[in-house]
């Protein structure tokens, strides 16, 4: 599906993509990072918007830039919105998906298909100019699927949306990843991607720094020193069960007392011992957290691996 080898993106002396090598076979991957990790640039790269100041790049097989051949097989949601107001939902869809090469009268009948698909049956023949943040967002996802691609690339395709729309496009992109087809989702919310996907590319300062499922990225940062949060009925003695253990580096009592926090450079061997020392200290655990469950520590962790500082 996707084929990158060493491809860096310069902007002058900022640099938005860096030496990224990457070969993914045909399915869904979330693309994950902070603001400004580099995702729409990398997103921009796909679809042959930006050409890579070094490396090389391949979309189904294409080269992307200047590809009308290839962009008829993909569909693109951008991050921006670029919508005119005085145009009607159904026409700007039907209007984007003649430039994918469908006739007119096909053309019409795929994007009302489309806009019914995404919950604007009752508002498509409306100006986009008097659609709420959410419609137009829903608008967007509509001209990227009318013309059926085998690829879809979303820029922060949930953004604007209200809960109930969230979970309607979730089940959208999750029917959509059943039929076999490609799909990339690039959002800084972590639940976000896991709704959709299990599998992950981690992406910050412009470097891939993991890619894999959720299981596969926790394990490579079992061993990373970390924080593991216990709440329990009685803290302080798990605490004075654990204190002098292997890999227990340090405790400290936080919520007013209500729950422990153990540092350890070897998170796994503390979450293999944990059943064993709440058994003799005969405490009852409602809730254990790691803060790598946090996207923002999960790139810290992975930012210090990079730096050679773990």
């Amino acid at each position: 599906m996707l084929e990158l080898r060493n491809v860096t993106k310069l902007y002058g002396a900022v640099i938005g993509v860096n030496d990224v090598t990457l070969s993914l076979p045909m399915g869904a991957y979330g693309l994950l990072g902070p603001n400004g990790a580099g995702k729409s640039t990398l997103l921009n790269l796909l679809t042959g918007q930006l050409r890579p100041t070094l490396g090389s790049l391949r979309v189904l097989g294409y080269n992307p830039r200047n590809n009308a051949e290839l962009l008829r097989r993909v569909g693109f949601c951008p991050g921006f919105e670029g919508l005119y107001s005085n145009v009607s939902g159904r026409e700007w869809v039907t209007y984007l998906a003649e430039l994918y090469g469908l006739d007119r009268r096909t053309a019409g009948r795929r994007a009302a298909e489309a806009l019914e698909l995404v919950g604007l049956e009752g508002a498509m023949d409306r100006p986009m100019g008097g659609y709420s943040r959410g419609m137009r967002q829903r608008t967007k996802l509509a001209q990227a699927i009318c013309h059926d691609p085998e690829l879809l690339i979303l820029d922060e395709p949930l953004n604007g949306l209200d809960p109930v729309g969230r979970h309607e496009m979730t089940e959208l992109l999750r029917d959509w990843t059943k039929e076999g087809k490609g799909l990339i989702l690039a959002s800084h919310v972590l639940h976000e991607v896991e709704a959709v996907t299990r599998n992950f590319l981690l992406i910050c300062g412009g470097r891939l720094l993991a890619s894999g499922s959720a299981e596969e990225v926790h394990d490579l940062l079992a061993d990373v020193p970390n924080e593991i949060r216990i709440r329990c009925d009685r803290p302080q003695d798990l605490g004075r069960r654990i204190l002098d253990e292997p890999g227990v580096e340090a405790l400290r009592f936080v919520d007013g007392g209500e729950a422990l926090v153990v540092s350890t450079r070897s998170a796994a061997a503390v979450y293999a011992r944990l059943p064993e020392w709440v058994e003799a200290s005969g405490v009852r655990v409602t809730e254990v957290a790691s803060a790598d469950e946090s996207l923002q520590e999960l790139f810290d962790s992975l930012m210090k691996i990079h730096r050679g500082e773990v």
